[in-house]
């Protein structure tokens, strides 16, 4: 069995080098062709998934759909989460990276993005601009979760749930699954597969629109891993 994951393609947040987490941004032109790249990738190594999974956040909807496109194989069913959404960077959201480096520090900075247990400052309700970078989008009002900010870990733990409710039992029932998602639900997930330990998940890289694929036995065991560079 097969398990593909693909980060969604450049979103124009990323091109502007803002945080994003739950702010729903658009894939920008290149993302656009990083989404379809992956999908060549994919037809070329006749690879087709049976299911596909993402998050509640367009960028990543969008880069399934544009990768199915490319497949010719936009019957499957795809199903959607919040559980996928990357992580929610709280005041940091909205904000240019280097800027926000600048105001805190490389220690702190960088124990964020690429830590496991710290999370960004939580954005306020007093702030003036709360309701542009905080905006209260009715698909989460019965969800039951409204993070103001998450580390790694609080990400980990709503994706690998997800992993053991939906995705785990289609493995077992499919042969191959599809998630397009975010560089940090995906890294968590990884962390999980891989069995890679809290200090060492600085090393996790995933880059835009690039298919990688675990080859799994029964067991959910990894076989071998591969990774269609663009």
């Amino acid at each position: 069995m097969k398990l593909i994951l693909i980060r969604h393609g450049q979103s124009v947040w990323n091109a502007k080098n803002l945080f994003t987490g739950w702010i729903d941004v658009e894939l920008s032109e290149k993302g656009r062709a990083e989404a379809k790249r992956a999908g060549v990738l994919l037809k070329e190594a006749g690879i087709y998934p049976n299911i596909c999974y993402t998050s509640y956040l367009k960028r990543a909807i969008h880069t399934a759909q544009i990768a199915l496109n490319e497949l010719n194989w936009e019957h499957i069913d795809v199903l959607r989460s919040w559980k996928l959404n990357e992580r929610h960077y709280g005041d940091w959201q909205g904000k240019n990276k280097d800027e926000v480096k600048a105001k805190y520090g490389e220690e702190l900075f960088m124990a964020v993005r690429r830590g496991y247990d710290t999370p960004p400052p939580p954005i306020e309700e007093s702030e003036p601009d709360f309701e542009e970078r905080y905006p209260l989008d009715p698909k989460y009002e019965n969800i039951g979760y409204h993070p103001k900010s998450e580390s790694l870990k609080d990400t980990r733990e709503r994706v690998v749930e997800y992993f053991f409710e939906e995705i785990m039992p289609s493995l077992l029932l499919y042969d191959t699954v599809m998630i397009a998602a975010h560089g940090n639900s995906l890294r968590a997930l990884i962390m999980f597969l891989e069995d890679i330990a809290p200090e060492e998940v600085h090393s996790i890289e995933i880059p835009t629109g690039t298919p990688i694929v675990y080859d799994l036995t029964q067991e959910l065991f990894i076989k071998n891993k591969t990774i269609y560079a663009q």
